[in-house]
Protein backbone atom coordinates (compact mmCIF):
# COMPACT_ATOMS: atom_id res chain seq x y z
CA UNK A 1 0.00 0.00 0.00
CA UNK A 2 2.89 2.39 0.43
CA UNK A 3 4.47 1.39 -2.15
CA UNK A 4 1.44 2.68 -4.27
CA UNK A 5 1.40 5.36 -2.79
CA UNK A 6 4.37 6.60 -3.26
CA UNK A 7 4.23 5.96 -6.99
CA UNK A 8 1.32 8.10 -7.06
CA UNK A 9 2.69 10.68 -5.60
CA UNK A 10 6.22 10.67 -7.69
CA UNK A 11 3.17 10.25 -11.04
CA UNK A 12 2.47 13.82 -10.22
CA UNK A 13 5.52 15.24 -8.84
CA UNK A 14 8.16 14.55 -11.37
CA UNK A 15 6.62 14.82 -14.84
CA UNK A 16 6.11 18.33 -13.52
CA UNK A 17 9.72 18.95 -13.34
CA UNK A 18 10.69 18.76 -17.06
CA UNK A 19 8.58 21.21 -18.03
CA UNK A 20 10.94 23.95 -17.66
CA UNK A 21 13.77 21.58 -19.12
CA UNK A 22 12.37 20.60 -22.32
CA UNK A 23 11.59 24.43 -22.97
CA UNK A 24 15.05 24.68 -22.40
CA UNK A 25 16.21 22.09 -24.73
CA UNK A 26 13.77 23.66 -27.36
CA UNK A 27 15.32 26.19 -27.16
CA UNK A 28 18.77 25.07 -27.33
CA UNK A 29 17.80 21.94 -30.33
CA UNK A 30 15.21 23.96 -32.66
CA UNK A 31 16.15 27.65 -32.53
CA UNK A 32 19.97 27.94 -31.73
CA UNK A 33 20.74 28.11 -35.13
CA UNK A 34 17.88 30.13 -36.49
CA UNK A 35 18.79 32.74 -34.26
CA UNK A 36 22.68 32.76 -34.85
CA UNK A 37 21.58 33.07 -38.77
CA UNK A 38 18.73 34.84 -38.58
CA UNK A 39 20.65 37.83 -36.25
CA UNK A 40 24.10 38.06 -37.49
CA UNK A 41 25.40 38.10 -40.67
CA UNK A 42 28.35 35.26 -41.29
CA UNK A 43 30.16 34.47 -43.94
CA UNK A 44 31.47 30.98 -45.54
CA UNK A 45 33.88 30.07 -43.29
CA UNK A 46 31.90 31.63 -40.10
CA UNK A 47 28.98 29.73 -40.67
CA UNK A 48 31.46 26.23 -41.11
CA UNK A 49 32.92 27.17 -37.70
CA UNK A 50 29.63 27.40 -36.30
CA UNK A 51 28.14 24.23 -37.49
CA UNK A 52 31.45 22.79 -36.52
CA UNK A 53 31.54 23.48 -33.04
CA UNK A 54 28.14 22.67 -32.76
CA UNK A 55 28.94 19.04 -34.19
CA UNK A 56 31.38 18.89 -32.02
CA UNK A 57 30.16 19.93 -29.31
CA UNK A 58 27.24 17.46 -29.25
CA UNK A 59 29.37 14.86 -29.96
CA UNK A 60 31.13 15.82 -27.36
CA UNK A 61 28.12 15.88 -25.14
CA UNK A 62 26.53 12.39 -26.54
CA UNK A 63 30.14 10.67 -25.55
CA UNK A 64 30.13 12.26 -22.19
CA UNK A 65 26.58 11.06 -21.48
CA UNK A 66 27.56 7.61 -20.25
CA UNK A 67 30.23 9.02 -18.36
CA UNK A 68 27.91 10.88 -16.44
CA UNK A 69 25.64 7.99 -15.95
CA UNK A 70 28.69 6.58 -14.19
CA UNK A 71 29.59 9.74 -12.16
CA UNK A 72 26.17 9.41 -10.88
CA UNK A 73 26.05 5.77 -10.23
CA UNK A 74 28.88 6.09 -7.42
CA UNK A 75 27.05 8.98 -6.03
CA UNK A 76 25.61 8.84 -2.49
CA UNK A 77 24.64 11.31 -0.73
CA UNK A 78 21.57 11.31 1.94
CA UNK A 79 19.20 12.78 -0.81
CA UNK A 80 19.83 10.08 -3.39
CA UNK A 81 22.44 9.68 -6.45
CA UNK A 82 20.09 12.27 -8.65
CA UNK A 83 18.88 14.63 -7.18
CA UNK A 84 22.29 16.81 -6.37
CA UNK A 85 23.21 16.76 -9.80
CA UNK A 86 19.48 17.50 -11.01
CA UNK A 87 20.19 20.68 -8.96
CA UNK A 88 23.61 21.46 -10.75
CA UNK A 89 22.57 20.82 -14.00
CA UNK A 90 19.81 23.09 -13.97
CA UNK A 91 21.30 26.06 -12.67
CA UNK A 92 24.64 26.14 -14.58
CA UNK A 93 22.35 25.91 -17.72
CA UNK A 94 20.19 28.45 -16.84
CA UNK A 95 23.35 31.20 -16.14
CA UNK A 96 24.85 29.72 -19.42
CA UNK A 97 21.44 30.05 -22.01
CA UNK A 98 21.24 33.27 -20.41
CA UNK A 99 24.58 34.59 -21.76
CA UNK A 100 24.54 33.15 -25.29
CA UNK A 101 21.24 34.69 -26.06
CA UNK A 102 22.14 38.59 -24.35
CA UNK A 103 25.73 39.47 -25.21
CA UNK A 104 26.48 41.19 -28.71
CA UNK A 105 29.26 39.78 -30.94
CA UNK A 106 29.83 40.06 -34.32
CA UNK A 107 32.35 38.41 -36.80
CA UNK A 108 34.83 35.66 -35.10
CA UNK A 109 34.59 37.41 -32.13
CA UNK A 110 30.92 35.51 -31.59
CA UNK A 111 31.92 32.25 -33.01
CA UNK A 112 34.63 32.16 -30.41
CA UNK A 113 32.21 33.26 -27.95
CA UNK A 114 29.63 30.97 -29.26
CA UNK A 115 32.18 27.56 -28.94
CA UNK A 116 32.93 28.50 -25.07
CA UNK A 117 29.21 28.70 -24.28
CA UNK A 118 27.69 26.06 -26.16
CA UNK A 119 30.35 23.68 -24.81
CA UNK A 120 29.61 25.10 -21.44
CA UNK A 121 25.58 24.19 -22.03
CA UNK A 122 26.42 20.43 -23.21
CA UNK A 123 28.16 20.42 -20.02
CA UNK A 124 26.13 21.81 -17.60
CA UNK A 125 22.64 20.46 -19.06
CA UNK A 126 24.07 17.34 -19.38
CA UNK A 127 24.34 17.06 -15.51
CA UNK A 128 20.49 17.97 -15.30
CA UNK A 129 19.51 15.25 -18.08
CA UNK A 130 21.02 12.40 -17.25
CA UNK A 131 20.32 12.58 -13.47
CA UNK A 132 16.70 13.24 -14.26
CA UNK A 133 16.03 10.94 -16.96
CA UNK A 134 17.86 8.10 -15.16
CA UNK A 135 15.23 8.45 -12.08
CA UNK A 136 12.60 6.82 -14.07
CA UNK A 137 13.84 3.55 -13.26
CA UNK A 138 14.15 3.67 -9.66
CA UNK A 139 10.28 5.13 -9.73
CA UNK A 140 8.83 1.63 -10.64
CA UNK A 141 9.99 -1.77 -12.92
CA UNK A 142 6.73 -3.21 -13.60
CA UNK A 143 5.82 -2.70 -17.47
CA UNK A 144 2.44 -1.27 -16.62
CA UNK A 145 4.07 1.61 -14.16
CA UNK A 146 6.76 2.10 -16.51
CA UNK A 147 4.56 2.68 -19.35
CA UNK A 148 2.78 5.38 -16.88
CA UNK A 149 6.14 7.35 -16.12
CA UNK A 150 7.33 7.29 -19.42
CA UNK A 151 4.15 8.54 -21.13
CA UNK A 152 3.61 11.26 -18.52
CA UNK A 153 6.68 12.29 -18.61
CA UNK A 154 6.58 12.95 -21.96
CA UNK A 155 3.50 14.19 -21.37
CA UNK A 156 4.61 17.11 -19.74
CA UNK A 157 8.22 17.24 -21.44
CA UNK A 158 5.60 17.69 -24.58
CA UNK A 159 3.89 20.32 -22.93
CA UNK A 160 7.06 22.67 -22.36
CA UNK A 161 9.06 22.15 -25.51
CA UNK A 162 5.49 22.34 -27.46
CA UNK A 163 4.72 25.67 -25.39
CA UNK A 164 8.30 27.11 -26.79
CA UNK A 165 8.33 25.86 -29.90
CA UNK A 166 4.69 27.87 -30.48
CA UNK A 167 5.71 30.83 -28.69
CA UNK A 168 9.49 30.99 -29.73
CA UNK A 169 8.44 31.70 -33.53
CA UNK A 170 6.07 34.01 -32.98
CA UNK A 171 7.64 36.37 -30.49
CA UNK A 172 11.01 36.22 -32.49
CA UNK A 173 10.02 36.82 -36.46
CA UNK A 174 7.42 38.74 -38.14
CA UNK A 175 5.37 41.85 -36.45
CA UNK A 176 5.02 40.31 -33.10
CA UNK A 177 8.75 40.29 -32.60
CA UNK A 178 9.49 41.46 -28.55
CA UNK A 179 11.33 44.53 -28.75
CA UNK A 180 10.49 45.00 -32.39
CA UNK A 181 13.58 42.96 -33.29
CA UNK A 182 14.73 39.08 -33.52
CA UNK A 183 17.40 39.65 -30.88
CA UNK A 184 15.95 41.37 -28.50
CA UNK A 185 13.36 38.81 -28.93
CA UNK A 186 15.40 35.79 -28.31
CA UNK A 187 17.45 37.32 -25.22
CA UNK A 188 13.43 38.70 -23.67
CA UNK A 189 12.67 34.55 -23.69
CA UNK A 190 16.21 32.99 -22.79
CA UNK A 191 15.85 34.99 -19.66
CA UNK A 192 12.13 33.61 -18.96
CA UNK A 193 12.92 30.20 -19.93
CA UNK A 194 16.81 30.65 -17.60
CA UNK A 195 14.20 31.63 -15.07
CA UNK A 196 11.54 29.41 -14.97
CA UNK A 197 13.14 25.67 -15.48
CA UNK A 198 14.83 25.55 -11.87
CA UNK A 199 11.39 26.38 -10.34
CA UNK A 200 9.52 24.21 -12.00
CA UNK A 201 12.15 21.14 -11.22
CA UNK A 202 11.75 21.81 -7.37
CA UNK A 203 8.43 19.43 -8.00
CA UNK A 204 10.59 17.14 -8.44
CA UNK A 205 13.55 18.05 -6.01
CA UNK A 206 10.57 18.00 -3.18
CA UNK A 207 8.20 15.93 -4.13
CA UNK A 208 9.42 12.37 -5.45
CA UNK A 209 10.54 9.48 -3.64
CA UNK A 210 13.23 6.92 -4.89
CA UNK A 211 12.48 2.95 -4.39
CA UNK A 212 15.50 1.45 -3.62
CA UNK A 213 15.47 -2.12 -3.88
CA UNK A 214 19.30 -4.16 -3.96
CA UNK A 215 19.68 -6.03 -7.49
CA UNK A 216 18.76 -9.47 -8.10
CA UNK A 217 21.93 -12.13 -8.15
CA UNK A 218 22.42 -13.74 -11.67
CA UNK A 219 22.15 -17.10 -12.25
CA UNK A 220 24.94 -19.34 -12.63
CA UNK A 221 23.65 -20.26 -16.52
CA UNK A 222 22.25 -16.95 -16.87
CA UNK A 223 25.12 -14.63 -16.82
CA UNK A 224 26.43 -15.05 -13.43
CA UNK A 225 29.58 -13.03 -15.48
CA UNK A 226 29.90 -10.82 -12.82
CA UNK A 227 29.50 -12.69 -9.39
CA UNK A 228 25.91 -11.30 -9.56
CA UNK A 229 25.64 -9.69 -6.02
CA UNK A 230 28.84 -9.64 -5.47
CA UNK A 231 29.80 -7.65 -8.10
CA UNK A 232 26.86 -5.15 -7.27
CA UNK A 233 28.23 -4.54 -4.19
CA UNK A 234 31.85 -4.54 -5.64
CA UNK A 235 30.75 -2.25 -8.45
CA UNK A 236 30.89 1.24 -5.96
CA UNK A 237 34.37 0.76 -5.06
CA UNK A 238 35.80 0.03 -8.36
CA UNK A 239 37.70 2.48 -10.02
CA UNK A 240 36.44 4.96 -12.69
CA UNK A 241 37.03 3.64 -16.01
CA UNK A 242 35.86 5.07 -19.07
CA UNK A 243 36.62 1.81 -21.13
CA UNK A 244 34.43 0.24 -18.29
CA UNK A 245 31.22 2.63 -18.84
CA UNK A 246 31.31 1.60 -22.55
CA UNK A 247 31.88 -1.54 -22.05
CA UNK A 248 28.84 -1.97 -19.93
CA UNK A 249 26.87 -0.85 -22.90
CA UNK A 250 28.58 -2.68 -25.43
CA UNK A 251 28.05 -6.11 -23.37
CA UNK A 252 24.22 -5.51 -23.86
CA UNK A 253 23.49 -6.47 -27.12
CA UNK A 254 19.84 -5.38 -26.77
CA UNK A 255 21.22 -1.73 -25.40
CA UNK A 256 23.29 -1.45 -28.23
CA UNK A 257 20.44 -2.54 -31.17
CA UNK A 258 17.70 -0.35 -29.71
CA UNK A 259 20.37 2.64 -29.43
CA UNK A 260 21.26 2.22 -33.20
CA UNK A 261 17.69 1.87 -34.36
CA UNK A 262 17.07 5.19 -32.57
CA UNK A 263 19.61 6.70 -33.46
CA UNK A 264 18.55 6.43 -37.14
CA UNK A 265 14.87 7.35 -36.49
CA UNK A 266 16.09 10.32 -34.29
CA UNK A 267 17.66 12.04 -37.29
CA UNK A 268 15.26 12.13 -39.69
CA UNK A 269 12.57 13.38 -37.30
CA UNK A 270 14.65 16.16 -36.23
CA UNK A 271 15.20 17.40 -39.28
CA UNK A 272 11.83 19.36 -39.37
CA UNK A 273 11.70 20.86 -36.37
CA UNK A 274 16.22 21.69 -36.56
CA UNK A 275 15.83 24.56 -39.05
CA UNK A 276 14.54 23.17 -41.97
CA UNK A 277 10.28 23.52 -41.26
CA UNK A 278 10.98 27.22 -40.27
CA UNK A 279 13.24 28.40 -43.06
CA UNK A 280 10.35 26.37 -45.67
CA UNK A 281 8.19 28.12 -44.45
CA UNK A 282 9.43 31.81 -44.27
CA UNK A 283 10.82 31.59 -47.52
CA UNK A 284 7.59 30.06 -49.60
CA UNK A 285 4.94 31.82 -47.47
CA UNK A 286 6.50 34.73 -45.98
CA UNK A 287 8.73 35.95 -43.04
CA UNK A 288 6.06 35.60 -39.77
CA UNK A 289 6.71 33.64 -36.99
CA UNK A 290 2.98 33.23 -36.55
CA UNK A 291 2.76 30.43 -39.69
CA UNK A 292 5.58 28.61 -38.04
CA UNK A 293 3.80 28.59 -35.06
CA UNK A 294 0.51 27.49 -36.18
CA UNK A 295 2.79 24.59 -38.25
CA UNK A 296 4.33 23.58 -34.62
CA UNK A 297 0.70 23.95 -33.07
CA UNK A 298 -1.34 21.58 -35.57
CA UNK A 299 2.00 19.30 -36.18
CA UNK A 300 1.92 18.47 -32.17
CA UNK A 301 -1.50 18.49 -31.32
CA UNK A 302 -2.09 15.62 -32.05
CA UNK A 303 1.00 13.91 -30.21
CA UNK A 304 -1.14 14.89 -26.83
CA UNK A 305 -3.40 11.82 -27.84
CA UNK A 306 -0.63 9.73 -27.10
CA UNK A 307 0.73 11.01 -24.45
CA UNK A 308 -2.14 10.56 -22.52
CA UNK A 309 -3.22 7.18 -23.92
CA UNK A 310 -0.38 5.29 -24.81
CA UNK A 311 -0.70 3.59 -21.60
CA UNK A 312 -3.52 1.95 -22.62
CA UNK A 313 -2.80 1.20 -26.15
CA UNK A 314 0.15 -0.39 -24.58
CA UNK A 315 -1.46 -2.45 -22.92
CA UNK A 316 -3.47 -3.67 -25.90
CA UNK A 317 -1.28 -3.30 -28.75
CA UNK A 318 2.20 -4.73 -28.70
CA UNK A 319 5.00 -2.71 -29.86
CA UNK A 320 6.37 -4.12 -33.02
CA UNK A 321 2.51 -4.24 -34.45
CA UNK A 322 2.24 -0.78 -33.59
CA UNK A 323 5.16 0.29 -34.97
CA UNK A 324 4.39 -1.31 -38.59
CA UNK A 325 1.19 0.89 -38.48
CA UNK A 326 2.90 4.32 -37.44
CA UNK A 327 5.27 3.79 -40.50
CA UNK A 328 2.36 3.60 -42.82
CA UNK A 329 0.74 6.54 -40.68
CA UNK A 330 3.72 8.27 -40.80
CA UNK A 331 4.97 7.42 -44.39
CA UNK A 332 1.32 9.24 -45.71
CA UNK A 333 1.74 12.11 -43.60
CA UNK A 334 5.20 12.82 -45.47
CA UNK A 335 3.50 12.03 -49.03
CA UNK A 336 0.56 14.44 -48.00
CA UNK A 337 3.68 17.17 -47.12
CA UNK A 338 5.42 16.54 -50.39
CA UNK A 339 1.48 16.86 -52.02
CA UNK A 340 1.95 20.59 -51.19
CA UNK A 341 4.22 21.32 -53.79
CA UNK A 342 2.45 22.25 -56.91
CA UNK A 343 0.23 24.70 -54.70
CA UNK A 344 3.11 27.26 -54.30
CA UNK A 345 2.90 30.16 -51.54
CA UNK A 346 -0.79 29.88 -51.46
CA UNK A 347 -2.43 28.86 -48.18
CA UNK A 348 -3.93 25.65 -49.47
CA UNK A 349 -0.65 24.26 -49.79
CA UNK A 350 -0.15 25.93 -46.46
CA UNK A 351 -2.39 23.82 -45.05
CA UNK A 352 -1.77 20.46 -46.83
CA UNK A 353 1.82 20.95 -45.01
CA UNK A 354 0.19 21.05 -41.83
CA UNK A 355 -1.87 18.57 -42.01
CA UNK A 356 0.71 16.25 -43.47
CA UNK A 357 3.09 17.07 -40.55
CA UNK A 358 0.72 16.32 -37.95
CA UNK A 359 -0.17 12.71 -39.69
CA UNK A 360 3.11 12.45 -40.15
CA UNK A 361 4.44 13.61 -36.07
CA UNK A 362 1.79 11.39 -34.52
CA UNK A 363 3.58 8.03 -35.86
CA UNK A 364 7.35 9.36 -35.00
CA UNK A 365 5.88 10.34 -31.15
CA UNK A 366 4.89 7.17 -31.07
CA UNK A 367 8.14 6.04 -32.15
CA UNK A 368 9.60 7.69 -29.84
CA UNK A 369 7.71 6.55 -27.25
CA UNK A 370 8.53 2.65 -27.74
CA UNK A 371 12.15 3.38 -28.38
CA UNK A 372 12.37 5.07 -24.63
CA UNK A 373 10.67 2.13 -23.38
CA UNK A 374 12.67 -0.29 -24.87
CA UNK A 375 16.00 1.23 -23.75
CA UNK A 376 14.57 1.53 -19.95
CA UNK A 377 13.85 -2.17 -20.13
CA UNK A 378 17.26 -2.88 -20.89
CA UNK A 379 17.91 -1.91 -17.16
CA UNK A 380 16.55 -4.98 -16.52
CA UNK A 381 18.01 -7.27 -18.99
CA UNK A 382 21.33 -5.83 -17.63
CA UNK A 383 20.43 -7.11 -13.96
CA UNK A 384 19.18 -10.55 -15.51
CA UNK A 385 22.43 -11.13 -17.54
CA UNK A 386 24.84 -9.75 -15.76
CA UNK A 387 23.71 -9.25 -11.87
CA UNK A 388 24.20 -5.37 -11.96
CA UNK A 389 21.08 -2.97 -12.96
CA UNK A 390 23.62 -0.16 -14.04
CA UNK A 391 20.44 2.66 -14.37
CA UNK A 392 22.47 5.64 -14.82
CA UNK A 393 24.51 4.67 -17.47
CA UNK A 394 21.83 2.25 -19.47
CA UNK A 395 19.58 5.43 -19.45
CA UNK A 396 22.28 7.63 -20.51
CA UNK A 397 22.16 6.06 -23.67
CA UNK A 398 18.81 8.09 -24.43
CA UNK A 399 20.48 11.60 -24.40
CA UNK A 400 23.41 10.12 -25.57
CA UNK A 401 21.45 9.14 -28.96
CA UNK A 402 19.49 12.32 -28.82
CA UNK A 403 22.14 15.29 -28.95
CA UNK A 404 24.90 12.66 -31.70
CA UNK A 405 21.50 12.56 -33.74
CA UNK A 406 20.87 16.37 -32.98
CA UNK A 407 24.70 17.06 -33.98
CA UNK A 408 24.19 14.71 -37.32
CA UNK A 409 21.28 17.05 -38.32
CA UNK A 410 22.82 20.20 -37.52
CA UNK A 411 25.45 19.00 -39.79
CA UNK A 412 23.31 18.00 -42.66
CA UNK A 413 20.98 21.16 -42.17
CA UNK A 414 24.11 23.08 -42.53
CA UNK A 415 25.17 21.02 -45.52
CA UNK A 416 21.14 21.82 -46.78
CA UNK A 417 21.51 25.22 -45.96
CA UNK A 418 24.53 26.27 -48.44
CA UNK A 419 23.88 23.46 -50.93
CA UNK A 420 20.51 26.00 -51.22
CA UNK A 421 21.81 29.02 -50.77
CA UNK A 422 19.95 29.85 -47.63
CA UNK A 423 22.91 32.25 -46.06
CA UNK A 424 22.52 34.49 -48.82
CA UNK A 425 19.22 35.28 -47.54
CA UNK A 426 19.58 35.14 -43.89
CA UNK A 427 22.78 37.63 -44.35
CA UNK A 428 20.81 39.67 -45.69
CA UNK A 429 17.79 39.16 -43.12
CA UNK A 430 20.10 39.34 -40.10
CA UNK A 431 21.35 43.02 -41.40
CA UNK A 432 17.82 44.66 -41.34
CA UNK A 433 17.11 42.72 -37.83
CA UNK A 434 20.25 44.69 -36.33
CA UNK A 435 19.41 48.01 -38.40
CA UNK A 436 16.19 47.59 -36.50
CA UNK A 437 17.05 47.01 -33.02
CA UNK A 438 19.46 50.22 -33.60
CA UNK A 439 16.74 52.66 -34.60
CA UNK A 440 17.67 53.03 -38.14
CA UNK A 441 14.83 51.87 -39.80
CA UNK A 442 11.16 51.09 -39.13
CA UNK A 443 9.92 47.46 -37.75
CA UNK A 444 7.71 48.26 -40.82
CA UNK A 445 10.57 49.61 -42.83
CA UNK A 446 12.31 46.70 -41.89
CA UNK A 447 9.30 43.68 -42.79
CA UNK A 448 9.03 45.26 -46.19
CA UNK A 449 12.17 45.38 -46.86
CA UNK A 450 12.47 41.46 -45.62
CA UNK A 451 9.61 40.54 -48.12
CA UNK A 452 11.92 41.95 -50.86
CA UNK A 453 14.58 39.97 -50.06
CA UNK A 454 12.60 36.37 -49.78
CA UNK A 455 10.36 37.21 -52.68
CA UNK A 456 12.85 39.62 -55.11
CA UNK A 457 10.46 42.73 -54.90
CA UNK A 458 13.59 44.66 -54.32
CA UNK A 459 16.64 45.24 -55.94
CA UNK A 460 19.98 43.56 -54.21
CA UNK A 461 22.28 40.63 -55.00
CA UNK A 462 19.83 38.04 -54.77
CA UNK A 463 16.29 38.23 -56.64
CA UNK A 464 14.30 36.41 -54.23
CA UNK A 465 14.02 32.75 -53.46
CA UNK A 466 13.80 30.22 -55.89
CA UNK A 467 11.13 27.67 -56.94
CA UNK A 468 13.99 25.21 -56.87
CA UNK A 469 15.69 26.42 -53.57
CA UNK A 470 12.06 26.08 -51.96
CA UNK A 471 11.35 22.62 -53.48
CA UNK A 472 14.83 21.48 -52.25
CA UNK A 473 14.13 22.63 -48.66
CA UNK A 474 10.28 20.56 -49.05
CA UNK A 475 12.12 17.34 -50.39
CA UNK A 476 15.35 17.34 -47.69
CA UNK A 477 12.26 18.04 -44.74
CA UNK A 478 10.18 14.17 -46.22
CA UNK A 479 12.19 12.44 -47.92
CA UNK A 480 14.78 11.93 -45.71
CA UNK A 481 12.72 11.52 -42.37
CA UNK A 482 10.56 9.10 -44.25
CA UNK A 483 13.50 6.66 -45.43
CA UNK A 484 15.29 6.50 -41.97
CA UNK A 485 12.07 6.05 -40.49
CA UNK A 486 11.33 2.63 -42.59
CA UNK A 487 15.01 1.37 -42.18
CA UNK A 488 14.60 2.08 -37.91
CA UNK A 489 10.99 0.03 -38.56
CA UNK A 490 12.84 -2.64 -40.71
CA UNK A 491 15.71 -3.58 -37.98
CA UNK A 492 13.60 -3.03 -34.81
CA UNK A 493 11.27 -5.93 -36.04
CA UNK A 494 14.59 -7.89 -36.81
CA UNK A 495 16.97 -7.13 -33.69
CA UNK A 496 14.95 -5.87 -30.63
CA UNK A 497 13.78 -9.25 -28.57
CA UNK A 498 13.04 -7.54 -25.49
CA UNK A 499 8.87 -7.56 -26.60
CA UNK A 500 6.27 -7.75 -23.94
CA UNK A 501 6.55 -11.60 -23.24
CA UNK A 502 10.03 -11.64 -22.85
CA UNK A 503 10.55 -8.72 -20.46
CA UNK A 504 7.71 -9.99 -18.43
CA UNK A 505 9.38 -13.43 -18.47
CA UNK A 506 12.62 -11.47 -16.57
CA UNK A 507 10.97 -9.38 -14.31
CA UNK A 508 9.31 -12.81 -13.15
CA UNK A 509 12.68 -14.13 -12.82
CA UNK A 510 14.15 -11.50 -10.88
CA UNK A 511 11.48 -11.20 -8.58
CA UNK A 512 12.53 -15.21 -7.80
CA UNK A 513 16.14 -14.38 -7.45
CA UNK A 514 15.36 -11.50 -5.24
CA UNK A 515 13.71 -13.96 -3.15
CA UNK A 516 16.42 -16.12 -2.73
CA UNK A 517 18.64 -13.96 -1.82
Amino acid sequence: MEKETITKRNLIFFPLGTVGRDAVYSLISSYLLTFVLFTHALNGAQVAAITGIMVAARVFDALNDPVMGNIIERTKTKYGKFKPWIVAGMISTSVVIYLMFNVRLEGWSFVWFFGVTYFAFSIAYTMGDISYWGMIPALGSDADTRNRFTSRTTLFAGIGGTLASILIPLFTAGSLAIGGSTEVAYGRIALVIAILAPLFLLFTLFGVREHREPPAAADADGAGKQGGAAASRDAGKQKFSLAGVFGTIARNDQLVWIAVIFLIQQIGNGLVIGGLGSTYIYFTYGYDGGLYSLFNTVGMSATAFLMIFYPVIGRRVHRKKLMGRMAVLSAAGYVLMLSSLPFGAGMAGYWMLLIGYMISNFGQYCYYLIMMISIMNTVEYNEYQFGVRDEGIITSLRPFITKLASALIVAITAGIYLMFGVTGYTNQISGLERQCAQGLITEEEKLTAISGVIFGTTGGAHSGVTAGQSRGLLVTMTVIPCVLMLISYVMYQKKYRLDEEEYDRICRELEQRRGRI
